[in-house]
């Protein structure tokens, strides 16, 4: 992977960045995602935020090895602490991370999100705990992506900011409203069924303990149940 040729998971998450973006990318991964898209003329400027000393060195020196200073700013800060109201920006990117890492960042910063700002997110895992964020916050759920790389399964949520709170079902949230739709999709059905097996052993497991707790019992029955509806 490099500037030129991304990862499949980023190649998504860089496909669904509106045109003509001024991208923040917190956690940026050597800038990748941001080089990638100023070299395809998608993006006019960019912020690539680490708040690692190390990975900020790192990908400094490839913005400067590439000759983006001009258009790429890179900040050492924690989460959305790298951004600035001068800085303009229209989209945010926090990709691979847990949910529940990405949700709190975003519940961290969201002093520093305006309403112009479109979020993409990819969380390794947890997505239903960045719904239920995003619901909160009155975002809606415009595109949503799921594919496979390397044996592993990435979901990618894309939202906008709205006036009013758009509710989500249990099972949107969950799966995702529009990955629901498309629910027949191979990735999303072996996903599914491989969260089914396992969440159906964890459930067997508590039920044969000598101390069993009801209200875990009850949140896995209702998963499992989710579940099965969705992939009869």
């Amino acid at each position: 992977m490099n500037e030129y040729s991304l990862s499949k998971r980023l190649k998504a998450v860089a496909d669904l960045v509106p045109k003509n973006s001024r991208l923040g990318d917190i956690g940026s991964d050597h800038g990748y995602l941001a080089s990638y898209l100023l070299l395809k003329g998608q993006i006019t400027a960019a912020v690539c935020g680490e708040v690692v000393p190390g990975p900020y060195q790192q990908t400094l020196e490839q913005i400067e090895k590439r000759k983006l200073t001009a258009q790429v700013t890179v900040r050492l800060a924690d989460g959305l602490e790298a951004i600035e109201e001068s800085d303009q920006l229209t989209c945010i990117t926090i990709c691979g991370m847990g949910g529940k890492l990405i949700r709190d960042i975003l519940a961290a910063g969201k002093e520093k999100l305006t309403p112009a700002m479109t979020l993409i997110l990819q969380a390794n895992v947890g997505e239903h705990l960045l719904r239920e964020w995003l619901v909160a916050e009155n975002y809606v759920i415009t595109q949503e992506v799921i594919l496979e790389e390397n044996n592993k399964t990435y979901e990618i949520i894309k939202a906008e900011k709205v006036p009013a709170q758009v509710l989500l079902t249990p099972a949107e949230l969950l799966f995702g409203p529009i990955l629901l739709q498309a629910k027949e999709n191979q990735v999303f059905q072996a996903k599914w069924l491989r969260e089914y097996h396992n969440k159906e052993r964890i459930l067997n497991q508590l039920l044969a303990a000598k101390d069993v707790e009801p209200a875990k019992v009850t949140y896995f029955q209702q998963e499992l149940a989710l579940i099965k509806e969705v992939l009869v």
